[in-house]
């Protein structure tokens, strides 16, 4: 009897009596061609949340190095426009405007702001990795956060930033997965995370300057995109997910590469 080994893949446990693996599929026999991790994009959630985070810090450091405002650590509105916020105003009056719903997710208008949306990232952005996966949930992330800032413009909000619609994005694959698996787990995170979108809403709308437009699309479309591209009870990561997540990942180092290159 074979005995129990590590996935090549995933690295969780393959049962003595299992020829595949149970959570990713993978052969315990596989050749190396097919237990490869691109980028580390199946098993490096804490990673691809770590990155995320350290490629936000250093955007808003750059934003600082181009020039600041009056206020507590935050960049003049001149540096934020160069490094890709979004609202009407890019978008339909500069050239090229269409990148800024990639990169206004990256930008910050002080330390309190920079600070609340990496809290909430480093408390979501996990979670979603372990009921989606780390490809998914960088596809989310990303894909949510231009879903926001669609909506935005759509309702006309000129001027905005932030990680936010994409934070939200998370929320609401959450709500989404909440809702459609059920059971004393599901319903549980369902409530928490109604309990926690309506919270956003509310402060929304008692601070002036919060965007609730791209925090409602933001969870419109993280809910459609855990629909559309399912949880890992439902249907595993694979190779679509890879390779839509690096999709994801080529377009934000474009954009934001094409900002950077903007200053000069």
């Amino acid at each position: 009897m074979a005995r129990a080994i590590l996935c090549p893949r995933c690295r969780q446990l393959i049962g003595s009596e299992e020829t595949v693996c149970s959570w990713c599929g993978t052969s315990r026999s596989a050749p190396f061609w097919k237990v490869l991790n691109w980028t580390k994009m199946t098993t490096g959630g804490d990673s691809v949340v770590k990155a995320v985070i350290t490629v936000t810090v250093l955007y808003y450091a750059v934003s600082l190095l181009l020039g600041m405002s009056g206020g507590l650590l935050s960049p003049s509105q001149r540096s934020m426009m160069l490094l890709g916020a979004t609202g009407t105003v890019p978008i339909s009056y500069y050239q090229g405007g269409a990148w800024t719903l990639l990169t206004a997710t990256y930008l910050h208008g002080g330390i309190m702001h920079l600070l609340f949306n990496l809290v909430a990232l480093y408390q979501l952005g996990p979670w979603v990795v372990n009921e989606y996966g780390a490809a998914r949930m960088f596809t989310i992330y990303t894909l949510g956060g231009v879903c926001g800032y669609l909506l935005s413009y759509v309702a006309g909000i000129p001027f905005t930033i932030g990680a936010s619609a994409a934070v939200c994005g998370l929320a609401g694959s959450l709500l989404y997965y909440g809702k459609s698996r059920g059971g004393s787990y599901g319903s549980a995170v369902y409530q928490q995370l109604s309990g926690w979108v309506i919270s956003i809403f509310i402060f929304g709308l008692i601070v002036p300057g919060i965007n609730n437009w791209a925090h409602g699309g933001g969870i419109i479309g993280g809910m459609l995109l855990g629909l559309l591209l399912g949880y890992t009870e439902k249907r595993r990561e694979n190779l679509f997910h890879r390779l839509l997540a690096l999709l994801c990942v080529a377009i934000t180092v474009v954009a934001l590469c094409r900002a950077l290159l903007q200053i000069f």
